[in-house]
């Protein structure tokens, strides 16, 4: 069913309303919604009540929306998503056991990351990823592997764009990444010194599926200035070598 007017398909906009939520807008009332969706606050409130209705959306007591239980549960049957963490989760969990520190799984979608699994220690470097979040590619390690082995054209995308600079360290030039994303290449692992936060490091392998396509990054992030990146990296690449005979097996 799709009622064609100036906001658009009916679907279209039920995912202009999903899309409202952000981490650090979890919980929005109609007004809101309406107005960060761009919706008029008449097509708001039916469509909510639809998706409330459907479990998609859940409503507080206090009258504002969350997303629903139901959503989270259809989201996780995501090929890229559930099949990659069951195979990967044990050798991640590994991986986390002899370090204590932050272990992160992410593929790409277009010209980002998405972070399909993290591992954290109580006392392990804080990050600005999270599971089911997004982020750009340029400065993380997981990243970095993912936009190496991109196509030509995501390639050319990302580079062509504003690159978003995190810390003073942040490589946004196109030329200085060309030659990073080469040695990414070159080496088997990335490593982000202090590229996103000035505490963090970060070295990463890719994962990839029975045709050789890397289809996934793994990495570890730690403290800066507690770990040499070489000294990482063996654990690192045979951990998403493990992961990519799990998902050829």
């Amino acid at each position: 069913m799709t009622s064609r007017g100036t906001t658009g398909p009916v679907l279209r906009r039920a995912t202009q309303l999903l899309t409202a939520f952000t981490p650090d807008r979890p919980a929005l009332t109609l007004t809101q919604l309406s107005r960060r969706a761009g919706l008029p606050l008449t097509t708001t409130h039916r469509l909510v009540a639809e998706l409330v209705q459907c479990g998609l959306l859940e409503r507080d007591a206090d009258g504002r929306h969350r997303v629903g239980l139901r959503l989270w549960e259809i989201a996780s049957l995501a090929p890229r998503g559930l099949g990659l963490r069951e195979r990967a989760l044990p050798y991640m969990e590994d991986l986390f056991a002899v370090t204590r520190e932050n272990v992160q799984l992410a593929v790409r979608e277009g010209v980002e990351s998405v972070y399909v699994e993290r591992l954290a220690g109580r006392h392990a470097v804080p990050v600005l990823t999270r599971v089911g979040g997004r982020f750009p590619l340029h400065p993380t390690g997981v990243g970095r592997v993912l936009l190496a082995h991109a196509p030509a054209e995501i390639q050319e995308s990302v580079l062509a764009a504003p690159l978003t600079r995190f810390t003073p360290l942040t490589v946004t030039d196109p030329d200085a990444l060309r030659k990073i994303l080469a040695d990414v290449r070159a080496h088997g692992f990335a490593v982000n010194d202090r590229q996103v936060t000035m505490d963090s490091l970060s070295v990463a392998a890719p994962i990839r599926a029975a045709d050789g396509e890397v289809v996934a990054a793994v990495s570890i992030v730690v403290a800066a200035g507690t770990a040499l990146p070489a000294a990482l990296a063996p654990a690192v690449r045979a951990t998403a070598q493990g992961i990519t005979r799990a998902l050829r097996s």
